[in-house]
């Protein structure tokens, strides 16, 4: 561990072998978002992004649950999230090209501003008449489209903007960001909702978007490539996106493994408006208690992730299993604390499963591949989450939410073990995991 840390030399940033140099050796122990400030500007943006994006999607989730469509609300709450899923799948291919031909920065800061104008956009479309919910899976759509590009950019933008050893740690601040935004959508979303409207909850996010669009242009990004200018020598390299997972394919299956898991976790997103209004008969504030439960288990496991013992798949296989038991709780349990505690311990098994595996990646895929490779990724996690949403949606509207609930703790089982046979033949993951773990 010490060695690896040590013999890092010729490092620009004060990480090299001077360990007896006390100043050195206090900046290296502060948090990497303090002593990286491009790193930390950009880890700013991405959770004002994912923070708005969130706050759009549980706000008007519970809008349309609670107040716009209340005869039907799990379907057309599920065709609402499965709008807000549908880019990430459908753009993977423009999304990859996008990322390998233009400059990062650009591309995170593009993004950024044009969701700002959507979410402005629809603020002052609902501040006057009445905004029909075409308008609003419209500008979700306009929103997760803009998202679709920001996230795999960030991901891809990380060896830019942090030192190889600091990679795990990038990743896990990363992360984080997800789980800080689930807790900012949790918190704010529903209660938005409850006393401004979509305007006002529309005119939040607008603000988020264009503070992240000036955070992302006021960082300094490295030279992606340096062997040419504007990345033009990669250009050779790169290679189709499905010759990329066939050579990686101890990657392809955990990818596929995950895609399953997700047909059954992204259905709590559905689930928790609709457990709320049916069974635990709450408002708003019921609403931000659970997704700040699943927000704040997320966060800690983005953290707390590379401690988890065993290899990733090993490790993973038994979170898969822990979050089975956390959802299905409920099922058979209807108590706000239970149901906040389950919800608590899923996300965290979701912040550590992500952790593990999104930093195993970043070492396995070649660098000339990561732009297509995680477009690829997230195209594959998210193909479920259009259907998840969907059918527990039409399902929520004849089925007890308890009921579905059981449904999604039942069916990650098999995920589970999927994960867990793959453990003794993926030589890849095995051989890149001691990298990680020793870190």
């Amino acid at each position: 561990m010490t060695a690896s840390s040590v013999s890092a030399p010729g490092s620009n940033s004060g990480t090299g072998p001077t360990a007896g140099t006390p100043e050195r050796a206090g900046a290296r122990r502060r948090p990497l978002v303090l002593r990286n400030r491009a790193f930390g500007a950009v880890w700013l943006g991405q959770i004002l992004t994912q923070a708005a994006v969130r706050m759009f999607q549980v706000g008007v989730s519970w809008w349309i649950v609670a107040h716009a469509v209340p005869e039907a609300p799990g379907l057309a709450s599920g065709l609402f999230l499965a709008v807000c899923t549908l880019p990430a799948v459908a753009l993977a291919p423009a999304v990859a090209a996008t990322i390998a031909r233009f400059a990062h920065r650009s591309v995170l800061r593009t993004a950024a501003a044009l969701a700002g104008a959507a979410s402005g956009a629809l603020a002052l479309w609902a501040h006057g008449e009445g905004l029909p919910l075409t308008g609003v899976y419209a500008a979700a759509l306009a929103l997760a489209t803009c998202q679709a590009f920001f996230d795999p950019c960030l991901t891809t933008s990380v060896p830019e903007l942090v030192d190889d050893a600091d990679i795990e740690t990038a990743t896990g601040f990363e992360l984080s960001t997800q789980s800080l935004a689930g807790l900012a959508g949790a918190l704010l979303g529903a209660l938005t909702v409850d006393r401004a409207g979509v305007a006002g909850l529309a005119a939040g996010c607008a603000a988020a978007y264009l503070g992240a669009a000036v955070l992302v242009a006021s960082a300094r990004f490295r030279t992606a490539d340096p062997d040419g200018p504007d990345g033009a020598a990669a250009a050779p390299r790169r290679r189709p996106l499905r010759r990329i997972l066939a050579e990686l394919p101890s990657v392809r299956r955990i990818l596929l493994c995950f895609t399953a898991a997700n047909l059954f976790t992204a259905a709590v997103f559905v689930v928790i408006p609709l457990y709320t209004r049916s069974v635990l008969s709450g408002a708003g504030g019921t609403v931000a208690l659970l997704e700040a439960s699943l927000g704040t288990g997320a966060l800690v496991g983005a953290f707390t992730g590379t401690r988890v013992p065993g290899r990733p798949t090993v490790a993973g296989a038994w979170c898969l299993g822990l979050m089975a038991l956390a959802l299905a709780l409920p099922g058979l349990f209807a108590q706000r604390p239970v149901v906040a505690g389950s919800l608590a311990v899923a996300g965290w098994c979701a912040g550590a499963v992500s952790v593990r595996f999104v930093a195993l990646f970043q070492r396995m895929v070649p660098t000339a591949d990561k732009p297509g490779f995680f477009a690829v990724m997230q195209a594959v996690l998210g193909a479920s989450l259009p259907v998840a949403s969907l059918v527990f949606g039409f399902a929520g509207d004849f089925l007890s939410p308890q009921t579905l609930c059981l449904v999604q703790g039942i069916g990650l089982l098999p995920a589970a073990c999927a994960l867990a046979l793959l453990g003794p033949g993926t030589s890849e993951a095995a051989g890149a995991e001691p990298a990680g773990g020793e870190r």
